[in-house]
């Protein structure tokens, strides 16, 4: 699994597992999910937005499958 670097506001940290596409997002506020069978196009254009958490909120967090 790798660090994905981004610009935090919301987000504290993602991490990045290619081989089977779990992202793991930690939260500013302590929360933490993970989500399975995000692909890594996705996850990059999270950390490379001008707005990681809009994006994730916008693109990852109702798409993904969120298991814990």
């Amino acid at each position: 699994m790798k660090e994905l670097p981004v610009s935090p506001k919301i987000i504290k940290s993602v991490f990045f597992h290619p081989d089977d596409g779990r992202l793991y997002i930690r939260f500013k506020n302590g929360e933490e999910r993970l989500f399975t069978g995000v692909p890594e196009a996705a996850a990059l254009a999270m950390v490379e937005a001008s707005s990681p958490g809009q994006h994730y909120i916008e693109h990852i967090r109702t798409r993904f499958e969120r298991v814990a």
